[in-house]
């Protein structure tokens, strides 16, 4: 990829910028009107869409919201005094404390997850377009050595090997 910034590259990126921030305005407010903080929706929004085998910790959430421990632990906080979330202990290991919805928990997500779905389908050509120009004319999208698989990749950017002399 080439270290040339042209003003090509900047229209991309920010268009790109703009889709995103968009959605995320979007997203913040729905979440307030629904009665949540934006970061207490995104926590909620992570305990239920944890991959499968991902264990619904403290630290697990900071790095699926990159945030800080203590900023999780201050969400959870609020969440169980809002009576939407819980900690509850582990079966096997007493000491780890694991993150549930609870059915007001749930009662709350599941509208403001219906509105983002929606809301992502009014949005979601502009956010791919914006995403699609980035990587068809920036990125330099090959495929594969080796095959025919036509979805993009990145160049690779081998080193030279050293020589031995």
């Amino acid at each position: 990829m080439s270290s040339t910034v042209t003003n090509s590259t900047y229209k991309r990126l920010a268009s790109f910028r703009y889709e995103v921030r968009k959605f995320l305005a979007f997203s913040e407010r729905a979440a307030r009107e629904a009665g949540v903080e934006p970061q207490q929706h995104q926590l909620l929004l992570a305990v239920r869409g944890l991959p499968a085998g991902a264990r619904p910790t403290v630290s697990t959430l900071a790095e699926r919201l990159s945030v800080q421990h203590h900023t999780v632990v201050a969400l959870v906080d609020k969440l169980e005094e809002l009576g939407l979330l819980r900690r509850e202990r582990g079966v096997e290991d007493k000491r780890e404390v694991l993150l549930r919805i609870t059915s007001e928990g749930e009662a709350l997500l599941r509208p403001l997850s219906a509105a983002h779905r929606h809301h992502l389908k009014e949005a979601g050509p502009a956010i791919i377009a914006a995403i699609t120009e980035i990587l068809d004319k920036e990125l330099h999208v090959l495929p594969a050595p080796g095959t025919t698989d036509s979805r993009p990749r990145p160049r690779s950017r081998k080193k030279p090997a050293a020589k031995n002399t």
